[in-house]
């Protein structure tokens, strides 16, 4: 009697756990078509979200085996509704997928409306003797961009500045690429709100893609907080791309032609700095040196800092207060402002190809769209602009259907930017 009353309290107790899981894996399917933002909840929101809305499938194959192992000592009732639970639940994730493979569109659309109709859809022949070498984000698979780091960082850990490993940098490139290439170059500036990230595991679909086909991109660390203090983030990216036009010719690129993206704090960081171009206080002690770069594709960023409203998410403005300025921004609201890529918008702004996630829980979506309208207000350069459907911030991490044709979607907003400027070179020659 007492082995059959600890079997069945066994039986309720796991009834209860898969109960809850299954009910919470319905709820994270929720989460990934309408999710929680501008609340405390919004961070797990982001983390849940990011996870169901760019590897679905994954996420059914863990769950199905996990469920198969834990139901076999369930009372057939309580299986059938943990199955049928589960399987509605993985139909939602199957749309999410469905959705993302779909992101083409949104994104096409987006470089029409700001390049124009004529644009060029991709950089055949543009490379000259730099001759494609596969489009991997058109392929792309999360245990692929694990190691695609191995098949094109061959120069890593390159110091750019002073301050140990905090400056250095790592070069992407085909290992076949010539060194007299004069390869078109992306700077990439990671992300993890001005106080973590690292140059290794972001950015690693578009990277590789257009490495892939004769694009150097360079990927850099920076000092972070709270042990430093704003703006030495800044600083540093315009040191690094200081570095890239003094170097990068040695390694294949063209130091006349330097675009810089990031996402989050990176996306941030890169409107920052191709909107401050050679602006004395980010440049202390190479305040004469030119910062000036031909093209920004931030993802994600946040774009102003002053926001009042629930544009900002709540816990943005106190972290940035305790840990990376430093500062209220009651009494030193001139930080904030300057820290805003907002501020500076100007008629003469480089081209900007902006990307943000429409269910973006951690830095919302009007953070974009105000950017961008504003800039497209003033700037006499091509800005546009991608919202996508259902996707989460940090996206583009995994190599997600989503970021592949990210990746795509950057790869020919440069090829028609680069293509631009070398005919207006040509036509001034």
């Amino acid at each position: 009697m007492l082995r059959l009353n600890t079997l069945r309290r066994q039986i309720r107790a796991g009834t209860t756990v898969i109960t809850v899981a299954v009910a919470l894996g319905a709820l994270a399917t929720v989460n990934g078509y309408r999710s929680i933002t501008k609340t405390v909840l919004s961070i797990p929101s982001y983390v849940i979200g990011s996870i169901i809305t760019e590897l679905p499938v994954e996420t059914i194959a863990v769950e199905a085996t996990a469920l198969s192992l834990a139901t076999r000592r369930l009372p057939r009732p309580m299986r059938k509704y943990a199955w049928m639970l589960s399987a509605v639940s993985w139909l939602g994730r199957l749309g999410l997928r469905t959705e993302a493979a779909e992101a083409s569109q949104p994104l096409s659309a987006a470089l029409d409306d700001g390049l124009g109709q004529q644009r060029r859809k991709d950089s055949a022949g543009l490379w000259g003797d730099r001759a494609p070498g596969g489009a991997t984000a058109k392929a792309p698979a999360l245990l692929r961009m694990i190691r695609v780091r191995r098949d094109y960082n061959h120069d890593g850990d390159i110091s750019y500045g002073p301050h140990g490993a905090a400056n250095h940098l790592d070069i992407w490139r085909r290992p076949d690429l010539a060194r007299t290439a004069g390869a078109p170059v992306l700077l990439q500036v990671p992300g993890g709100a001005w106080a973590s990230g690292n140059k290794r595991g972001q950015a690693y679909p578009l990277m590789s893609h257009l490495a892939a086909n004769g694009s150097i991109c360079v990927s850099i660390n920076y000092r972070l907080s709270p042990r430093h203090t704003w703006p030495v983030q800044i600083v540093d990216v315009k040191a690094a791309i200081c570095w890239v036009k003094v170097n990068i010719e040695r390694y294949g690129g063209d130091p006349t032609f330097i675009a810089v993206t990031g996402g989050s704090a990176g996306g941030h960081l890169s409107a920052l700095a191709a909107l401050t171009a050679n602006r004395p206080e980010f440049q202390p002690g190479f305040e004469t040196v030119d910062t000036v770069v031909q093209a920004a594709v931030p993802f994600y960023g946040v774009y102003d800092l002053t926001r009042t409203d629930d544009a900002l998410n709540p816990f943005m403005v106190p972290f940035l207060e305790k840990l990376v300025i430093k500062q209220r921004r009651t009494r030193r609201p001139d930080l904030f402002e300057s820290a805003s890529p907002i501020s500076y918008c100007r008629p003469d702004a480089l081209p900007f190809f902006v990307l943000h996630g429409r269910n973006d829980s951690f830095i919302p979506v009007e953070q974009a769209r105000s950017f961008t309208a504003k800039l497209r207000s003033i700037s006499t350069e091509p800005v546009a602009y991608a919202e996508l459907p259902r996707a989460q911030h940090a996206f583009d991490i995994a190599g997600s259907a989503r970021a592949g044709h990210a990746a795509v979607a950057v790869e020919q907003f440069l090829a028609e930017i680069y293509s631009r400027r070398s005919t207006d070179q040509r036509e001034r020659a």
